[in-house]
């Protein structure tokens, strides 16, 4: 059983390749094909750029990411201090029309098996959850 880890990062994009190593490394051993592990690497990825991005728009604010082996399930907690995050006031993207971006959302929803998003009175709490092979 792995021990949780954390890992903090400031808001910049320059820190995503630090968050993905640190996800890959936690994700050693656990028994998922390696194409499964890249598909999580990237919804993590995704969701730490929507908070560079959105929630902290320019701002460079401290980031949380708390990945936790529990009995059958991996946890995963991303905690910003930015704008709290509505996802019913997202529009569902249009996947036949050719547009960059915005597709964030959907891939962190295909991936994980269980996606909660806790607007808290500073910032969100997103909690992602992936049963283990």
């Amino acid at each position: 059983m792995k021990a949780p880890r954390r890992i903090v990062f400031s808001s910049e994009s320059a820190q995503l390749a630090k968050v993905r190593e640190g996800v890959r490394d936690f994700l050693g051993g656990l028994g998922f094909a390696e194409e499964e592990e890249a598909r999580i690497i990237m919804a993590l990825d995704e969701a730490c750029t929507n908070i560079i991005r959105h929630a902290h728009a320019g701002v460079v604010k401290s980031v949380r990411l708390e990945m936790t082996r529990l009995r059958n399930r991996l946890r995963f907690v991303l905690r910003d201090y930015g704008t709290p995050f509505q996802p019913p006031a997202i529009p569902v993207r249009n996947l036949k029309t050719i547009e960059p971006g915005g597709f964030g959302l959907l891939i962190i929803r295909t991936v994980f098996d269980h996606v909660d998003y806790a607007p808290q009175a500073n910032g969100t709490r997103l909690t992602l959850e992936k049963l283990l092979p």
